[in-house]
């Protein structure tokens, strides 16, 4: 009998993938791919867990949606499968097609706790050195959503006055109700530097746990694997990681 040979394990790719749109038109059209473009996405070979999601205004974590702004997320098996579907395939061209501008971030999940929509979508692997990216997502219990936004405008403040973050996200499937807040950090020292300061951050987690705000939550932190486009015309990461960037 033919020896196989040694099995290869891939590490898992999240790809995100963020669509500025101008015009109503354009606008409009990126709204109805909220629904129209769920079976395309899911229908691409190699890929796992989907999400089309809106942003907020301003720093983004706010409760007032960007009509103008879309995010996929999207897992795939590896790098290649990643850059692949959502170069070539017809339903991400359609969007870059549409879209003003498009800034995409592929990442190797380093760890993950919690569930989005009833499952863990992340499979850890190995950490590499660099830029670091950390992903919260929460279903927000309707009872608290007056307090949980109250204190979002001073976290959102925090976090755009803080000179480590290379690029920052608030976005979601749901507005008020579903929440994302997405951040890249040079290196996980500094990541973890803002999170145990002091301040409405630090006073939110500890709400969030003596009050029980989320009915469900997930934490996970990524290593950058590769990024390309821009965003409010530049690639913010283009500095920080020029060798990441995808030709």
């Amino acid at each position: 009998m033919e020896n196989p040979g040694p099995r290869i394990e891939t590490e898992q790719v999240v790809t995100l993938c963020f669509f500025r749109f101008r015009g109503v038109r354009d606008k409009i059209w990126a709204f109805a791919q909220m629904a129209l473009a769920r079976r395309p996405l899911r229908g691409l070979p190699g890929v796992g867990f989907v999400k089309l999601m809106g942003a907020g205004t301003g720093e983004g974590f706010t409760p007032i949606p960007d009509t103008g702004v879309v995010a996929v997320l999207t897992t795939w098996p590896d790098l290649a499968t990643a850059a692949k579907q959502t170069t070539d395939s017809q339903v991400f061209a359609r969007y870059r097609a549409r879209a003003a501008e498009a800034f995409t971030l592929h990442m190797t999940p380093i760890s993950a706790r919690g569930v989005w929509s009833g499952v863990a979508p992340f499979r850890p692997g190995a950490a590499r050195p660099g830029p670091v990216a950390a992903l919260t997502r929460a279903t927000i219990r309707p009872r608290v959503l007056w307090r949980f936004w109250g204190r979002v405008p001073d976290i959102s403040a925090r976090i755009g006055a803080d000179g480590n973050v290379l690029f920052k996200a608030g976005v979601g499937e749901l507005p008020w109700l579903h929440q994302v807040t997405f951040s890249i950090w040079p290196d996980a020292a500094a990541m973890a530097a803002f999170a145990r300061a002091d301040g409405p951050h630090a006073a939110a987690i500890r709400a969030v746990r003596a009050e029980g705000w989320f009915a469900e939550e997930l934490y996970a932190r990524f290593t950058l694997r590769a990024h390309s486009g821009s965003w409010n015309g530049i690639n913010p990461l283009a500095r920080a990681c020029p060798a990441l960037a995808a030709e």
